[in-house]
């Protein structure tokens, strides 16, 4: 009589399951997903000027340096480069201050050149009156404090914006400034001569800020921010001599991007992204569909974002701006991804 009861009581349960519409009735609860990163601390690490905006970072000689603009706000004559410098990327210091007496110097982007020195380039915003809007610059140093003189390279009016090395050559996208809106590429071997390597690589909307990596197989990928109409990102792929470039569209716009690629072979970003709020976010880099895949949010809103990407020692080490506390200032985030 316990059996027929029993099987009686499943009968009952299966079929006031189907009245609802659910067929199934789960035996163990759904395993919860395991998060892509964890947030392992978050340090404000300057906010002495009225406006900290726009970084990079890197390791070089054992020590961190963060460079960034400092100025009166977002746009103001006064832009200046702001170096920090670190050994444990807690306790920072001042380590130099660029400056460029006829512009407004933006966005500081850092890298290592193959014979071992530092090397700065940013954009000068012209101080009025001036045949030219902007005009690309480079410093080289050998420690972050000492810092050669300023150097022009690439065009007037073409931001180049980030550079990346790759076999003994720098690798970079300038943009448009003015007029026609384009996309230009360009090649150096010496870091002080950049040559068009291609003069029209996109052309459509308003492309501007870049990120590129290398892969194995000696591709290059690189993330495009493009405002105007569309104002959709794009991830542009191109093998070599890297003069050609295929693009689709991610559908999602982004800004201050920047790109790296982790050791297991993901493609981490690092991006402002806009749907709902203004924030600074950690994405995957789906190249296969392709797509923008958010993971994970940084402290951060409104006035924020342009972020420096390290991986060291199996943590993600991310420098960023953000005026979610007020005043613009610049943080650095240490995350732990799933599988390091």
């Amino acid at each position: 009589m316990g059996l027929v009861l029993r099987w009686l009581s499943a009968l009952n349960l299966a079929a006031t399951l189907a009245a609802f519409g659910q067929t199934s009735f789960p035996l163990k609860p759904a395993k919860a997903r395991i998060p892509d990163a964890e947030i392992l601390r978050v340090d404000k690490i300057w906010d002495r000027a009225p406006h900290n905006a726009f970084t990079d970072l890197i390791r070089f000689r054992e020590r961190w340096f963060c460079a960034f603009r400092e100025g009166g706000k977002h746009v103001s004559a006064d832009g200046a480069i702001r170096v920090l410098s670190s050994a444990d990327a807690q306790r920072w210091e001042s380590s130099a201050l660029l400056t460029y007496p006829v512009a407004d110097l933006r966005d500081p982007k850092l890298t290592i050149t193959p014979d071992n020195l530092l090397m700065l380039t940013t954009a000068g915003a012209m101080h009025p009156p001036s045949q030219i809007k902007h005009k690309s610059l480079v410093w080289f140093s050998s420690d972050g404090r000492d810092w050669t003189s300023a150097e022009k390279i690439g065009d007037p009016d073409v931001w180049l914006w980030r550079v990346t090395w790759f076999q003994n050559r720098a690798y970079s996208m300038g943009y448009s400034t003015a007029g026609e809106r384009f996309l230009r590429a360009y090649v150096s071997r010496d870091a002080h001569q950049f040559d068009t390597w291609n003069p029209r690589v996109f052309t459509e909307g308003y492309p501007n800020e870049t990120a590129i990596v290398f892969q194995p197989d000696d591709s290059a990928v690189c993330l495009l921010r493009r405002d105007g109409d569309p104002a959709t990102a794009q991830v542009g792929l191109s093998r070599p001599p890297y003069r050609g470039w295929t693009w689709r569209d991610l559908g999602v716009r982004i800004g201050g991007p920047n790109i790296l690629r982790l050791p297991d072979g993901r493609i981490l970003a690092g991006v402002r992204l806009y749907d709902g709020r203004q924030r600074t976010s950690l994405c995957w880099l789906d190249m296969e569909q392709p797509a923008l895949k958010e993971f994970l949010t940084l402290p951060s809103g409104g006035d924020s974002s342009y972020a420096g990407l390290v991986f060291h020692d199996d943590i993600l080490y991310v420098s960023y701006y953000s005026s979610h506390e007020g005043k613009s200032s610049i943080y650095l985030a240490q995350v732990r991804l799933r599988g390091y």
